[in-house]
């Protein structure tokens, strides 16, 4: 089975937020390369494979794990009572070899990208700092104990998959708006991207996940509208941090995440600290 072939890159935002779903919904989603070469090692020795091995390399990889997440959500059973939330539930409903034979080899973000280097660099800015969130929201969810914390770090993990795609197939728009936030740092990423875009990317991302009917858990955890649930606040605080930290800890947002952090985890700024680096 051969790879998809790619689209072409958009040049020109979709007037709506109506315009944007149409256009990504049914976007072929690369992945990394190391996601794809460890598929194709893994698929020559089915047999030895289960959902535990093959989920956690998954999850290493945002990218995939939303088109497993989204596949797993397209061919849910009507006999399920619940959803699939995390990439291992996925594949323990759907089975190694169904995966196997759903799943051939996998289109690569690095050959996508590969005529546009600084859009794979503004990818691989963004895969990182899901990477760092992710460890930062189950960090916070353990803690706390919540029995959801396997969700929470996929949810902390694709927060931003919006801004990934956009990356993938729409790379001049992503660093127009990373451009303009460069060039004035008290410029909101809501305004940059409404400005760019015609929309936010949160609600694209709420609406993407909407039309993938991907589970209501993983919308609910994502949606950072809903400021008040600790689980949202995991994940929102974990990403902001992971974000005002990607080029170190010096940022002078750092202490404010840090105080509502140390308030999420009832705990003193200076535990909380000696707690983050730990995670990270």
């Amino acid at each position: 089975m051969s790879a998809p072939s790619f689209q072409p890159s958009l040049h020109t935002a979709p007037p709506d937020l109506a315009a944007w779903v149409a256009l990504f919904r049914d976007a072929e989603i690369p992945v990394l390369a190391e996601t794809a070469d460890a598929l194709e090692l893994l698929r020559a020795n089915e047999d030895a494979v289960d959902a535990n091995s093959l989920g956690e390399m998954i999850a290493t990889d945002p990218l995939m794990t939303l088109k497993v997440l989204a596949y797993a959500a397209a061919h849910r059973s009507s006999r399920l009572l619940t959803d699939a939330e995390t990439v291992t539930a996925a594949l323990v409903l759907m089975g190694i070899t169904p995966f196997f034979r759903e799943f051939g080899p996998q289109p690569t973000v690095e050959d996508k990208l590969a005529a546009t280097p600084y859009a794979l660099d503004g990818l691989q800015r963004v895969l990182r700092r899901a990477d760092r969130a992710a460890r930062f929201a189950l960090g916070f969810a353990v803690h706390r104990l919540d029995p959801d914390a396997a969700v929470i770090h996929s949810a902390a993990l694709l927060h931003d998959f919006a801004e990934m795609l956009l990356w993938i197939h729409a790379p001049e728009l992503a660093a127009h708006i990373r451009q303009r936030q460069q060039a004035d740092r008290h410029l909101r990423s809501v305004a940059a991207q409404r400005d760019v875009l015609h929309i936010e990317l949160a609600d694209l991302e709420q609406a993407l996940m909407q039309a993938w009917r991907l589970p209501e858990l993983l919308r609910h955890i994502t949606n950072d509208k809903r400021a008040n649930d600790p689980q949202v606040q995991c994940v929102k605080l974990a990403v902001r941090l992971a974000r005002h930290t990607a080029d170190g800890w010096d940022d002078e947002a750092v202490p404010d995440d840090l105080s509502e952090i140390a308030s999420l985890l009832n705990l003193s700024l200076e535990a909380t600290l000696k707690l983050l680096h730990e995670f990270d």
